[in-house]
């Protein structure tokens, strides 16, 4: 079976494989790539507004910083964008995905390596999100290392979070440090407000370097709303008086429980959903 027949039915369009178009259902890389084998690679996903995408150039600075970190050679940017941009036009409203794989060879990561990007549609959101809190002991929880911050192939432990919070019947996981400090989602930022301020956990306790997340904070100081990025126990969002969480599928997507603790989204969330809007369309001329 093809590695990529599982998007199949959400994808928009053509596949491009190293800029060459494929159907869906014929697109496929090989079996002995360290991308398939080993989780050894790096990806972006991006979110087209009417076939433009929004902070394109801050995706592809974040997708070469992550193949540094693995040690591959630096992509050309200027050509995965023109790809990316192509998908997109075609899609319109979509998800684009750009991925690059560690190649055919362990001792030389970038050999023969692939780069695949395509569009796909945007999934139907919840209103809102009940989350579950899970002790990541594979977060490094603010002990920095090389692959620190590097948006690599490899999220099964991240995919077991979520899976494991959706049969405990919540809708997705809340990542928590072994020293108890509040992380991230498995794949989304998450972000609060207490007294009418905005916190959010801050980059330097090795959370993904997140371009919505960014966005949110610009949106957020735009409206004069007081931002503060931490490092924080989880006792501190449970205390908020409203949680987000933050992606570029999600966007802001309000949280109304987590564990036990329920949240009731107000005027602060509507502020902030507002004015991440107005950024988005202001961006992109929209």
């Amino acid at each position: 079976m093809p590695l990529l027949y599982a998007w199949h039915m959400a994808v928009v369009g053509s596949v491009l494989i190293d800029g060459e178009p494929f159907a869906p259902e014929d697109a496929s890389i090989s079996v002995f790539d360290i991308g398939f084998q080993r989780g050894y690679g790096c990806f972006e996903a991006m979110r087209s507004y009417g076939g433009s995408i929004f902070r394109l150039e801050a995706h592809l600075e974040r997708l070469g910083r992550s193949a540094a970190k693995l040690h591959m050679p630096e992509p050309d940017r200027e050509t995965i964008g023109v790809w990316c941009r192509s998908v997109a036009d075609a899609a319109g409203e979509s998800v684009v995905r750009a991925f690059i794989s560690g190649g055919t060879d362990a001792k030389a990561p970038g050999t023969n390596s692939r780069i695949v990007v395509f569009a796909e549609a945007v999934p139907p959101m919840p209103e809102a999100l009940a989350l579950q809190t899970s002790v990541a002991p594979w977060h490094t929880d603010g002990e920095w290392f090389e692959l620190t911050g590097a948006k690599g192939l490899s999220y099964g432990f991240n995919l077991v979070a979520s899976l494991v919070a959706v049969q405990a019947g919540f809708d997705d996981a809340l990542l928590i440090g072994r020293r108890g400090h509040v992380l991230e989602g498995p794949t989304f930022s998450i972000g609060w407000v207490s007294d009418g301020i905005f916190h959010t956990p801050a980059i330097e306790i090795g959370i993904l370097e997140s371009i919505t997340r960014r966005a949110v904070i610009d949106a957020a100081e735009g409206i004069g709303m007081t931002v503060r990025e931490g490092i924080y126990n989880v006792e501190a969002v449970m205390d908020a008086d409203e949680v987000v969480a933050m992606s570029t599928v999600r966007e802001i997507l309000p949280v109304t429980r987590i564990d036990l603790e329920t949240y009731r989204p107000g005027v602060a969330t509507s502020r902030l959903r507002e004015a991440f809007t107005a950024l988005v369309e202001r961006e992109l001329g929209l």
